[in-house]
């Protein structure tokens, strides 16, 4: 008899329940902006008696980025829009790339959208009322009785956020088919009037893009799939660091959202992750050693190096991730997942390896998700 425990440890759920992702799917926009072009038009727009100096369009050099997708054309970014002209835009485009990442990771998992029994979206850039998973359910066709969890202002911490409630619904469920969107169209918070230190590193930094994730319950049967092996989701903590609310955010006013985020974030993370994930870990009976990779959230170059300082890891542990926020910048929310595809395209997760996906966002706070591959 497996005893009773209230914390239960990673081998004694694997016992008991297991969700697991099948499948992951990604999605961007049509409209690809060279780093290069954005530093050009920021300093058309931001060289002025009161704008930010020279030398601070020097982050756009150095955020190790070359390009990233948009919903919108770069000339668009340099015009001013009301918020309302700003929201009518994300409802049209969430709602078509929120369907494309949808139909490619349900197609992965042999599924159709008759089979969806959940659907959880993400997303914080964008207003919408019904929400999107309303629309995107109506384009797709998913059952009328597809229950839904639309989940606002996680930021950058929404996709391991989401995976998490996935992982909750289909443990709670055995049966049910998960889907998760996490989705943000960052290029429709540019204030192109807002000459801000803050302002300029967004502009340096922030992408387009959309995330879907299929998890199932235990009794599920998961198809064979060739692009990838399934993961188990053994276990996911949150974590919320008190009197942190300054660090990360929006602030909103008839322009739209304005991003608000602290220089200080790379001095928290190389401060608060360590101890937040060991305490995750020990939960599970694991030590930080017992994790093969780390899925993290490529927020920026920055807050990378500050993981590998606090981890004690090699720059190589962060291959993937860097190589996320090259090619596509900080998407916020659907970063950690464009970076676990990665791994799972790669095979880079061998069987039984353990993963934890990793993601900061406003609070201040963090989301841990423990995998581990089938083997």
């Amino acid at each position: 008899m497996v005893p009773l425990s209230t914390s239960p440890t990673e081998s004694s759920i694997s016992v008991i329940l297991n969700p697991r992702l099948i499948a992951l799917a990604t999605a961007v926009p049509p409209h690809v902006v060279l780093q290069d072009d954005v530093k050009r038009l920021a300093g058309r727009l931001f060289s002025t008696a009161t704008g930010p100096e020279e030398r601070l369009l020097d982050v756009f050099d150095n955020a190790e980025i070359e390009r990233r997708h948009l919903c919108v054309p770069i000339d668009w970014l340099g015009e001013r829009h009301t918020f309302a002209q700003k929201n009518d835009l994300y409802i049209e485009h969430a709602t078509r790339l929120g369907c494309d990442a949808a139909r490619a990771a349900i197609e992965r998992a042999k599924l159709s959208t008759r089979d969806i029994d959940h659907i959880v979206f993400v997303s914080s850039t964008g207003l919408a009322t019904p929400s999107i998973d309303v629309l995107i359910a109506n384009q797709l066709g998913f059952r009328l009785d597809a229950r839904r969890t639309p989940i606002w202002g996680l930021g950058c911490a929404g996709g391991a956020v989401g995976l998490s409630r996935a992982r909750d619904f289909a443990l709670a469920d055995p049966s049910a088919r998960v889907l998760l969107v996490a989705l943000e169209l960052c290029s429709l918070t540019f204030q192109p009037d807002d000459v801000s230190k803050r302002n300029v590193v967004a502009a340096s930094l922030f992408g387009d893009g959309a995330a879907a994730a299929i998890v199932v319950g235990a009794g599920v049967a998961a198809p064979v799939s060739a692009t990838s092996r399934a993961l188990e989701l053994v276990a996911s903590r949150s974590v919320l660091w008190k009197d942190t609310t300054d660090v990360m955010g929006w602030t909103i006013d008839g322009d739209g959202l304005h991003v608000v985020f602290s220089r200080d974030i790379p001095a928290i993370v190389r401060e608060k992750v360590r101890p937040s994930l060991a305490a995750f870990l020990d939960q599970q009976g694991l030590a930080i050693g017992d994790v093969a990779h780390l899925v993290t959230h490529p927020g920026g170059v920055k807050v990378l190096r500050a993981y590998e300082e606090a981890l004690g890891l090699a720059p190589e542990m962060f291959a993937h991730a860097r190589d996320v926020l090259r090619n596509y910048g900080n998407m916020s929310s659907p970063s950690c997942l464009f970076v676990l595809e990665r791994y799972l395209e790669a095979r880079t997760i061998g069987p039984g390896d353990r993963a934890v996906v990793s993601a900061l966002g406003p609070g201040f706070s963090a989301e841990y998700v423990l995998a581990r591959a089938a083997s």
